[in-house]
Formats: structure tokens, sequence, C-alpha cells
């Protein structure tokens, strides 16, 4: 079936390739084919928000959840516009949304992404979830945590993920035996959350806040990587302005785009 998301403005192509997930795809006409918590869909945007094709009616909650329909961007950036560095980011691109992903692919997929580029990430990740996820129509689901907990590191040398394959087998392993519960820190204030993912091994502050960001909508997460360092070396060496309080997430996704286009 198709079903309209109202999400109001969102440039699709800005908000899927702008460094916070790494399982859609272009296929031309304004349409994109993406999978995300095991289901699939066409989306493309309209006038007021988003139609998705090939869905189910019972999965049109998920997908409500997963564009964040419940989130006010107008009130949002003209709260950041208070501030002139922030404003300029919100102009240069004032279609991208922050989603609210499956914390055990947000997870996954931000260990994978340290210290890589996105086109290897996407590559890493689609060879991980052929290899491991379940069959769906277009493509592959996000492999469960306990069926990557039983692989060893011989299993993930397909991937070429270097490195990053002792890091992603911890991560499931504590995940699939219940060690580091997801739902609990969905619940958890900020800190808290950002403690018990620091406990895998390989997830580090930036990882962690990754994750909390994109995969429990922990707003006041803020990642720092080079372009954000750069960032607030130049705008903003005694922190964020006020107006960011409480939604430095998406503040710092507005800047992370804004400074990565124009120097890229």
């Amino acid at each position: 079936m198709e079903y309209f998301i109202k999400t109001g403005y969102i440039d699709l192509k800005t908000t899927f390739f702008c460094g916070q997930c790494f399982r859609w795809e272009e296929r031309g006409g304004g349409a994109y084919y993406g999978i995300a918590g095991g289901k699939e869909t066409v989306a493309r945007a309209e006038k007021g928000g988003v139609t998705l094709s090939g869905i189910n009616a019972e999965d049109a909650p998920f997908w409500e959840r997963y564009f964040c329909v419940d989130e006010d961007y107008p009130a949002l950036i003209k709260r950041f516009s208070r501030d002139e560095t922030l404003k300029a980011a919100c102009d240069f691109a004032p279609g991208i949304r922050v989603l609210r992903q499956e914390p055990f692919e947000a997870l996954i997929s931000f260990i994978i992404s340290q210290n890589n580029n996105i086109k290897r990430i996407i590559g890493i990740i689609k060879r991980l979830c052929e290899l491991y996820g379940e069959r769906l129509k277009g493509g592959y689901a996000f492999p469960a945590p306990e069926v990557l907990a039983c692989l060893g590191k011989d299993d993930l040398a397909p991937l070429r993920a270097g490195f990053r394959d002792r890091y992603i087998l911890d991560a499931a392993e504590r995940v699939a035996s219940g060690e580091i519960r997801l739902d609990e820190i969905a619940d958890s204030p900020y800190n808290d959350g950002r403690a018990e993912l620091m406990k895998i091994i390989g997830v580090g502050e930036k990882v962690a806040d990754c994750v909390l960001l994109f995969g429990f909508h922990k707003t006041e997460a803020f990642p720092r990587d080079v372009w954000i360092k750069r960032v607030m070396a130049e705008h903003y060496p005694d922190g964020l302005p006020p107006c960011a309080k409480g939604c430095e997430g998406i503040a710092q996704q507005f800047l992370f785009h804004y400074m990565r286009s124009r120097i890229v």
C-alpha cells in the first residue's frame, strides 16, 4: 500500500546521505529505496511530507516514528536561527531531518563508521546484511544481535571491516546476552545510556553519542567528529549557544552537513 506521512518540508536526499544512515539507495525520479527495522519501502518527498510505497498498513506507525513526525522542525529552525552560524547552516539545508533508527543497527553501523568514509561504510553494511540478514523482497534486513553473536572473526572477513570485526562481535555478544539492554538505554538518562554503551569494546564518546542521537533520539547527544571539532573551534570555543540547549544533536547535524558540504 501507499501511505503519506506528514513531515512538513523534508529533503530526502540530504537527509538520507548526510552521514546519519547508510541503507537508502537513490532510484531516480525522486524515489529512494530503503530498509529499516526489517521493513522496506520506496520513499518520495511530496508537498508537506513523504509518500511511502510497498508498506503494510500495520507498519505505518513504525515509519512515522522513523521519520520523527512529532518533531517540530520549523520551530527548531526558528530557535536555531537566533545564532548567526546555525542560521546559515539551517538556511543552507533546511530540509535535513534526524531520523529515529533501530538502536542495534545504529550501534553496529557507527562502530563500522570509525575512521571510515561513507562509501566504505555503506559497502561494509551491505555485505553484512547480504551475508547474515533475512532476505526481503528487494534486499536484506539488518542481522539480529543473536545471529551476529554466533559468529567469529573469520565469518566477518568477507566484510573487509578490518579492526572493527572485534568491536562488532563484542557489541553483538553483549546485546544478545542481555548484558547491554537497549530497551533500558532507551528509557535511561543520556549520561547513563552513554556510560552503558561505552562498556562495549571500541565504543568511545563519539560513537556512543551517534548511537544515542540516531538510534535512541536523545537529542542532547552531540557527536564530535573532525568537522564538528572544526566548527566548535572556529565559532563556538565556549560551547553551543543557548538556543541549541536540549537539541544539540539536531543542531550538530545541520552544522555537520553545512561545514562538510562547503569544503568537500
